[in-house]
């Protein structure tokens, strides 16, 4: 009876010292998990020794940068395309660029990827990263709760935007009603909307209704930005890009007329992309850590930067429109992707500007001022695997 008490002992202890046991999932040690250092100390390893095929690989990457995006470089189009101007623009973009990881590593990068560049509409995935923060934190009770029980600005008192949801913004089913910085949230008019402009609809009920509006996005930018009573690229700089080491090159830009006054203090509310100029200018670098936070479910060095919940929550598709989340981009019906994993998704913004998330193959790939969606550069990617 001694010797089975013992065994049994001993048993319980090398249980009691085994970490991240889950059933029917591989789990490394956090130990194990590389993540990039600050600068430019960003370990590589050849394809072969990530699980390439580095032929294939190559291959690949020679079709990429043959697919130059037709945006103009010196955005000669912008305001035919998108309307008056708001916010700032630079003189001219880049080269297509990307670079691909595997488990984290460098294994392949083209063009310049430390550049800074207008990013479009992928600020909008940072921005639904806010929200994380806010409901990570306890800032507000639920993503279901009406944003007018804590934003007393006026954008929340009619009848029809007092429904309005945190959720109803994040997936883009708001139907806010009303003008932000001039431009109004229907979209009509060639002057202020350029190509993008739309013909009058019946408004819809908040929440019964998908429709991609920068302007309602603006709205909700400045709802978080009265919550937080601080500038929106501080909040990120602090609890995001700080922590995963991104460089100090990335800049967020307002618009000429956004600034707003919150508790006596002049700050600028920032957009949810440079349709109207301004937005999000950063690097493929600070994108692909970005990319990578999120396919390691919010974590980076042993720290949950964003909790796994809320990852899970912004990469879940809502009830209506596309393939979408809390303004991430999904392919769980495999249309947005046809030769990617369903399990994979993207921040993506006009130019091409994409960040690839691929959980399966442990992937991320950020590939900039391209043609097309993507889909034909990952089925590459995927094909060059040897093994996981």
């Amino acid at each position: 009876m001694r010797r089975i008490l013992i065994t049994i002992a001993i048993a319980i202890t090398l249980l009691g010292n085994v970490p991240n046991i889950v059933v029917g999932q591989r789990s490394a040690p956090a130990s194990s998990v590389y993540y990039p250092p600050a600068g430019d100390n960003w370990q590589r390893k050849p394809p072969a020794e990530a699980g390439f095929d580095a032929a294939l690989l190559e291959q690949a990457v020679a079709f990429a940068k043959t697919q130059e995006s037709k945006v103009p470089r010196d955005f000669s189009t912008q305001v035919e395309t998108f309307g008056a101007l708001l916010g700032p623009m630079p003189k001219e973009r880049g080269e297509t660029n990307g670079v691909i990881l595997r488990n984290g590593y460098i294994v392949a990068e083209w063009g310049d990827t430390r550049r800074i560049d207008p990013t479009y509409s992928v600020a909008k995935s940072f921005l639904s990263t806010v929200l994380g923060l806010t409901v990570d934190r306890r800032m507000i009770k639920s993503v279901d709760d009406p944003v007018r029980d804590y934003v007393k600005d006026g954008g929340y008192d009619s009848p029809h935007n007092s429904k309005i949801t945190w959720r109803n913004h994040a997936n883009q089913t708001s139907e806010w009603e009303g003008s932000m910085f001039g431009k109004s949230h229907d979209f009509i008019g060639v002057e202020q909307f350029g190509a993008g402009r739309r013909q009058p609809r019946e408004l819809k009920q908040p929440g019964e209704f998908y429709e991609y509006n920068d302007v309602r996005v603006n709205r909700f930018s400045l709802s978080l930005l009265t919550l937080w009573k601080r500038p929106l690229p501080e909040v990120i700089k602090q609890y995001v890009m700080d922590p995963i080491s991104a460089s100090r090159t990335w800049e967020y830009h307002g618009y000429n007329n956004s600034e707003v006054t919150i508790d006596g203090k002049k700050m600028t509310s920032v957009s949810g992309g440079t349709r109207w100029g301004g937005g999000l200018w950063i690097s493929t670098r600070d994108e692909a850590r970005f990319g990578y936070l999120f396919l390691r479910r919010g974590k980076w060095t042993g720290k949950q930067i964003l909790s796994e919940k809320w990852v899970q929550m912004a990469t879940t598709p809502g009830p209506l429109g596309p393939d979408y989340g809390f303004l991430w981009w999904l392919n769980t019906q495999k249309k947005q992707w046809p030769s990617a994993p369903a399990s994979s998704f993207a921040a993506i913004g006009y130019g091409s500007n994409t960040i690839w998330v691929d959980p399966e193959h442990d992937i991320v790939v950020v590939w900039r001022w391209h043609q097309g969606n993507g889909d034909e550069l990952f089925k590459r990617v995927i094909a060059a695997i040897t093994k996981d």
